[in-house]
């Protein structure tokens, strides 16, 4: 609106602006603005609150229409152009009238940007999640001679391996993260509309959250190492129910993506639906082989890295007959896509082999593999969390949708307080406790990621998710994927009478 009134003033004086036909012509372009304003950032009350601001600015223009007649008619002798005058009464007028003009475009912006902040919550915690794992990994590799200096870090007899160090660093920075979000989760139990005050608190104040999240991480670093240990125990489970999550989650997308196609009842969806199965398995029986290229050598004794690719491929075969079955009536679909994933587990788990383990193709480009998997570690880390939290916390519908179109509308229209009433008594759109609940298993999961799950040495500290127990993590969380979806096929015919 600034640049309205800046408009018409440069190209008319103050005097023709302050015409009664300029004066509405002015307010129906604010109403339109705010109209327009209250759209962008998806608030009606902004249109409220916006237009109230130009109805005030319109009015001191009235006002201030008169006063120029009158002071024309009592001063003949002054020319009717305010802008050319050097009359005091008019310089304050323009005055009063920029001030007032600043008053409404400050009003505008602050009614845009809150809600933007609204919308981009999510994403500012994800980007804030994204900072923490780039913190950790600086920490893991610059900060071992510092913390080797530390008399209540460094309190042993013989000085542990730098390698410790590394761990400890991460482990630390983890902690400090999981508490972050760990009250953040508990603080927003419970929260149903947008009436809540916690609300407010989940999507605003983010300098004093970033300002809380510094501290905490700093202040885990004046822990003892006895809670720090303690911590790394714990987060093996957590790693292991965060990596669950995306299971459930990667189930419940595959049945929806299918369900989604086959109700669209045409033959191109069905003819889609087979064309992108046959893709995955295709895909999944290449990388099969692909994999028993790389990680059993000849010459080599590698019966454990046979076994598992050879029980990916079996599961494979199990997941398209059982689905195919007329006693289950399921889909060919989630079942390419399932075993696809599962033979990628497989893939994570062979190369998460020791670099000096002689059954591991990749021990020849460690180097190189040490960079590309931290940085595919990390990004997928990312988008594990940023879509796990989204659609768990999308799929977490508080209230029902009304049952028919005209359920819940009042007959007659509401005034504006009524109307922001039920703008706030409105549902929120996903659970913020399972939110930020998500953060803190990925915060320990992340720290997993980092440190080889806490067991590299040597070689292996500096690479990312390398030793034997993250090996046997990804196997057994490919077997947990496998069971559950079989499962989710079978269970409707054990249990006829329950609902999945």
């Amino acid at each position: 609106m600034y640049w309205l009134f800046h408009a018409q003033i440069t190209q008319n004086s103050i005097g023709d602006f302050l015409k009664p036909q300029k004066i509405q012509e002015i307010a129906q372009l604010t109403q339109k603005d705010a109209a327009r304003r209250a759209k962008v950032t998806g608030n009606p009350n902004s249109r409220h609150r916006i237009f109230f601001s130009s109805s005030s600015l319109v009015l001191f223009l009235c006002a201030l229409t008169k006063f120029n007649s009158n002071h024309t008619r009592k001063n003949p002798h002054t020319k009717r152009s305010l802008g050319r005058s050097r009359n005091p009464n008019s310089m304050w007028a323009a005055t009063c009238l920029a001030s007032c003009c600043a008053s409404c475009a400050c009003e505008a912006c602050k009614t845009a940007v809150s809600g933007i902040s609204r919308r981009s919550a999510r994403i500012a915690y994800c980007g804030l999640f994204a900072f923490s794992l780039l913190v950790a990994w600086i920490l893991r590799e610059v900060a071992a001679p510092l913390m080797e200096s530390i008399p209540w870090i460094n309190h042993f007899k013989q000085t542990p391996s730098r390698e410790w160090f590394e761990t400890d660093a991460v482990l630390r920075v983890s902690l400090g993260n999981f508490l972050f979000f760990t009250i953040l989760a508990i603080l927003m139990v419970g929260v149903k509309t947008h009436k809540d005050p916690r609300d407010n608190m989940h999507h605003g104040g983010w300098m004093f959250k970033i300002i809380c999240w510094c501290l905490l991480v700093i202040l885990m670093f004046f822990l003892p190492n006895e809670i720090v240990s303690f911590y790394e125990t714990i987060s093996k489970f957590g790693s292991g129910m965060f990596l669950l999550v995306q299971v459930v989650l990667l189930l419940d997308f595959v049945h929806g993506w299918n369900d989604k196609w086959v109700g669209f009842d045409e033959q191109f969806w069905y003819v889609a639906l087979f064309v992108v199965s046959l893709v995955c398995y295709v895909a999944s029986f290449a990388f099969s082989g692909v994999l028993f290229h790389f990680f059993t050598p000849s010459g080599q004794d590698c019966g454990l890295n046979v076994f598992f690719i050879t029980i990916t491929l079996i599961l494979a075969f199990v997941f398209a007959i059982v689905a195919l079955h007329p006693a289950v009536n399921g889909s060919i679909l989630p079942a390419s896509i399932i075993s696809l994933y599962c033979t990628y587990l497989c893939y994570s788990a062979l190369a998460s082999e020791p670099r000096d383990y002689e059954c591991n193709g990749l021990h020849r480009h460690s180097k190189a593999v040490s960079t590309g998997t931290l940085t595919l570690g990390l990004f997928t880390t990312v988008l594990s969390v940023v879509y796990s939290a989204v659609r768990a916390g999308s799929s977490a519908a508080v209230l029902s949708p009304p049952s028919s179109p005209r359920a819940g509308k009042p007959l007659l229209p509401l005034d504006g307080k009524d109307e922001e009433e039920k703008e706030k008594a409105k549902p929120v759109t996903y659970s913020y406790a399972f939110f930020h609940l998500i953060f803190s298993l990925a915060s320990m999961y992340s720290a997993m990621l980092l440190t080889g799950w806490s067991t590299s040495v040597g070689e292996s500290g500096k690479l990312v998710d390398v030793g034997w127990p993250s090996v046997w993590v990804r196997i057994v969380t490919s077997w947990a994927t496998a069971l559950l979806y079989l499962w989710s096929l079978v269970a409707p015919i054990m249990f006829p009478e329950r609902e999945f």
